[in-house]
């Protein structure tokens, strides 16, 4: 099992973006995102901000392949826990098109968290023992999806809350933005405090509060709710910046 790790991580690296494209390519099933595209939901990012599931792709197939071209054993202890957030990534796209559940697709992601940010753990016990290119993609790897999985949880509690309830895209639009902020927010303490030092994560976050940012002051027209999430968004990174984090070594 071990000595095909990498062609599974490549194997997973490809199959994510072609899960996720199941729907637009093949016309089988709901495109993801159908959902809240163009429904003024104050908590969403703008649609084009999604692309940086791409560079989080990209990122995780460099790391398949210094996994297989090198086999240092360090890279085997990220290599397990990106398995699995790749193969739960897999399920959670085909089921967000082929089944389109809200409270189903909530749950997966939680799957997908606790594996990117264990192997985000795993890399940062491991920072400061030299660097390479290697590294640097590893670092990107988890930090990236470990920071957008986050937001992607923390945007999904409205939809989930309105999926149970009367409420439609646009009311209660202060409650179901501050329902996004906090837990994403009180999610980026723990993952400073007690998972890693990763920047990367908080370019995967920072990405995902720019896009609801934009949503509000372009397109929903929203504007306070707009200055709020950029105020929420330069206290969490300025914190970060002035008071660093503590990761998985200090965390031990």
């Amino acid at each position: 099992m071990q000595k095909q790790r990498p062609f599974i991580l490549i194997l997973l690296a490809l199959l994510q973006p072609l899960s996720g494209a199941l729907a637009p390519l093949a016309g089988i099933g709901t495109p993801i995102g159908n959902a809240t595209r163009d429904i003024g939901a104050p908590e969403q990012p703008l649609p084009v901000f999604f692309s940086i599931w791409s560079v989080i792709f990209a990122a995780y197939l460099a790391f398949a392949l210094f996994l297989l071209l090198r086999r240092e054993p360090w890279m085997e202890r990220i290599a397990m826990p990106l398995a699995i957030a790749g193969l739960m990534n897999v399920v959670w796209m085909l089921s967000a098109q082929l089944i389109v559940s809200q409270p189903l697709d909530f749950v997966l992601l939680f799957p997908i968290g606790v594996a990117a940010w264990f192997s985000a753990w795993q890399f940062d016990r491991m920072r400061g023992m030299g660097g390479s290119i290697a590294k640097l993609t590893a670092d990107a790897a988890t930090g990236l999806l470990s920071g957008w999985i986050t937001v992607a949880a923390a945007i999904s509690i409205p939809l989930t809350i309105r999926h149970f309830s009367d409420l439609g895209p646009t009311d209660q639009p202060w409650l179901m933005l501050w329902a996004t902020l906090v837990p994403a927010a009180l999610a980026t303490w723990a993952f400073t405090r007690f998972v890693s030092r990763s920047l990367w994560f908080f370019v995967g976050l920072g990405w995902g509060l720019l896009g609801i940012l934009l949503n509000n002051w372009t397109i929903t027209d929203m504007n306070w709710l707009a200055i709020m999430t950029g105020v929420v968004a330069v206290i969490v990174l300025s914190l970060r910046l002035t008071r660093g984090a503590h990761g998985a070594v200090q965390a031990a």
